[in-house]
């Protein structure tokens, strides 16, 4: 038996060798567990374990930034991220040799890997979440507290970068495929989106409202149904799915679908599909085939489908269309009649009966109640009467109006074109109906041309007149079907653009020219007068002389011209002193500086003798024989001032002497003459005073008595 103090030797011994073998393993794991470590590549969020003995800053856990990076005290940060451990000491270590002596003790170890995703959409969590590092899409949407109701499940998408990667979580959820579902990176940000069927109102949703609407995509790849169905709606197209199936999907058909008449339209082609006579005889062949984007229509029922021997159709445009008993005797009013007539939209002008036999006949119903036309279209049993709709507010075809039934509008009017003519309408039906003159048009002078028995016979309305005094309804033009009614525009100003003028009738025109604004060709109508016209033409310049306007007229070849004094009109304001124009009259306003050749002697004074300025004066009534005198410059120093003769140049000539000596004594205006266009005033010179005449005979005298005396003498 051993004894107790070798037996505690040998305790101690196998102790050591315990702690020993123990150590050593331990190393031998830590080795293999080192080797390991080394290959892993390091990523962001990952936690290191870090140790430098005699270094307590340096010893302990540092997790990797979303920069890639770790912070070292009295070093800084280093990059990291996409290293693996053993390339990551080797950097640590060497950035730690520039500050510390000892760090061949220093390690570097990966203690725990973890991966930063952000998770946002339709889940009830959103946010950035820090699952494990082998966390799948999965995780990180359980994470995020789930699917939140609405979730589009084939559209899901991981955004990486600027890259999208999509994801069809649905298909995952199908099969349990984990190959489907992309591996996640660190700062991934997985997006859920909404279904477009949930609307743009955010509202709460249950399973049973959602499956309602379906899960189809908006890739065009879902197949739709709708009509009479429980749940219309566009689904998911599965690989093998029928007619059948959607229908089911659908929440089946409704009581009032037509389940004899269900259409698929599969890759654009329809197809009429009979579910009743598939249930009935459960015939795989009677199944349409379904595709991709097919669309699936299910019709209601017609309440009543009337059919007979005697049964009558009417479509369109009346009150109760239908089918209708038209028993033998009935005719096309009494079934018209029986439809509660025409709609205010129809044309009834291009009532159409399709016969049976499947020949047209078109009925003018208008024509009929005109009495042009005396027939009514026979109407049988399987006829069918259709009544379209107007197109005249859709720019008709003016092919449909005949030209024994339309009117031509044209000119200055909103819209002109060919109109349909009744005879209860008047000219302001027609032109109201073409939409009104434009801003340019001229309702003073409408041309109507009547046409009848092949030849045409223009006439002229002023509709400006009749809208400003009324006037008798019966004074309004009668029209027909076929005239053709033209607004003619107003002229333009000749100063803006002289080609206009030509636009503006002779017959409608006033002629201005001489001392004015703007001579040229004016429109003129009843209502305008001398001054307006005169306005039009800007006025007078200021060389006009206003006196001696003339206006000649035209129309009358035997009529003198009209002198106009339009400086006394001003002083006076008498309304007599204004001529009243006629269409074609010319005004003419003559300038004060013409040459004295181009005035009439009727229209001057002749001023001669001993005056300083001999010569011709215009002449007017506000003038007297002083003005006239004063314009000459006045008497010269040889003048005979108290013989001043003026001749009246009238029918019976007449001279009178003007004592102008004793006028300036006394200042009586009764002793001036008076004076007229065309007179003469001569002032003679001293030579002609009796007194000059009596000395002048004696020394005649004188010289004949010295003759005699000489010859006495002799």
């Amino acid at each position: 038996m051993m004894p107790a103090g070798d037996r505690t030797m040998m305790t101690t011994n196998i102790s050591r060798f315990a702690r020993t073998v123990l150590a050593a393993l331990a190393l031998m794991l830590g080795a293999i567990g080192h080797s390991v470590g080394d290959n892993v590549v390091l990523r962001i969020g990952d936690v290191l374990s870090l140790s430098l003995p005699g270094e307590e800053t340096l010893t302990g856990d540092f997790a990797i930034n979303r920069n890639g990076e770790i912070a070292l005290p009295e070093i800084g940060t280093i990059q990291v991220a996409g290293l693996t451990v053993e390339k990551a000491e080797t950097l640590a270590r060497d950035a730690l040799m520039r500050v510390f002596r000892d760090v061949e003790r220093f390690t570097l170890q990966i203690k725990e890997q973890k991966l930063l995703v952000s998770v946002a959409g339709q889940v009830k969590t959103p946010g950035t979440l820090e699952l494990a590092g082998d966390a799948t899409l999965e995780v990180a949407i359980a994470a995020a507290g789930g699917l939140q109701a609405g979730a589009q499940l084939d559209k899901l998408k991981i955004i990486r970068g600027g890259e999208e990667i999509p994801v069809n979580y649905k298909a995952y959820l199908d099969s349990g495929d984990l190959a489907l579902l992309p591996a996640l990176e660190p700062l991934d940000i997985v997006f859920v989106p909404i279904s477009p069927l949930t609307g743009n109102v955010q509202i709460d949703f249950d399973a049973a409202t959602l499956a309602r609407a379906g899960d189809g995509a908006e890739d065009g790849k879902a197949v739709r149904v709708f009509g009479e169905v429980a749940n219309p709606a566009q689904f998911a197209y599965k690989e093998g799915m029928s007619v059948v199936d959607l229908l089911m999907r659908a929440g089946g058909v409704t009581r009032y679908g037509a389940v004899e008449q269900i259409r698929v339209i599969s890759s654009g082609e329809p197809i009429l599909f009979n579910l009743q006579a598939w249930l009935d005889s459960g015939d795989p062949a009677l199944l349409p085939k379904l595709v991709e984007g097919a669309t699936v229509y299910v019709p209601i029922q017609s309440d009543q489908i009337k059919r007979g021997k005697h049964t009558v159709y009417i479509m369109g445009e009346v009150a109760k269309p239908g089918a209708f008993e038209a028993q033998p005797g009935s005719g096309f009013i009494d079934i018209m009649a029986n439809a509660g007539g025409p709609t205010r939209f129809a044309d009834t002008r291009q009532v159409r009966i399709l016969k049976a036999d499947g020949s047209v006949v078109m009925f003018d119903m208008v024509a009929f109640t005109e009495s042009k036309s005396k027939t009514l279209p026979t109407i049988d049993a399987g006829d069918a009467i259709f009544v379209p709709e107007k197109t005249d507010t859709d720019q008709p075809s003016w092919l449909k109006i005949s030209p024994d039934r339309a009117v031509h509008m044209i000119g200055a009017v909103a819209k002109p074109g060919r109109y349909e003519w009744s005879d209860e309408m008047s000219l302001i039906d027609l032109i109201a109906n073409a939409g009104g003159p434009t801003s340019q048009g001229d309702l003073s002078a409408i041309a109507i041309v009547a046409s009848a028995d092949g030849k045409a016979r223009p006439l002229t309305f002023d509709m400006a007149a009749f809208i400003a005094n009324g006037g008798d309804l019966a004074s309004l033009p009668k029209i027909r079907a076929g005239y053709t009614v033209m607004v003619p525009e107003l002229p333009q100003d000749p100063s803006d653009n002289k080609a206009q003028w030509l636009r503006q009738s002779p017959d409608r025109s006033i002629y201005v020219m001489g001392a004015v604004g703007e001579p040229g060709r004016y429109a003129f109508d009843s209502t305008m007068g001398f001054l307006d016209i005169i306005a039009a033409a800007d006025g007078p310049t200021s060389g006009a002389d206003l006196g001696s306007i003339r206006v000649s007229l035209r129309g009358k070849a035997d009529a003198d011209p009209i002198l106009v004094d339009l400086a006394l009109y001003m002083q006076t304001g008498d309304e007599r002193l204004l001529p009243r124009l006629e269409p074609g009259d010319l005004i003419y306003v003559p300038d004060r500086d013409r040459e004295w050749t181009d005035i009439a002697p009727s229209e001057t004074v002749r001023v001669i003798g001993e005056v300083a300025k001999p010569g011709r004066y215009t002449f007017d009534s506000r003038m007297t024989l002083l003005d006239l005198l004063a314009e000459a410059g006045g008497p010269t120093a040889a003048a005979l001032q108290n013989r001043i003769v003026v001749v009246n140049m009238g029918k019976d000539m007449k001279a009178f002497h003007f004592d102008l000596e004793t006028f300036s004594r006394t200042g009586d205006y009764r002793m001036l003459p008076v004076i007229r266009p065309g007179d003469m005033v001569y002032v003679p010179d001293k030579s002609q005073s009796r007194r000059a005449r009596f000395m002048e005979g004696v020394r005649d005298t004188g010289q004949i008595l010295a003759l005699v005396a000489a010859i006495a003498a002799l």
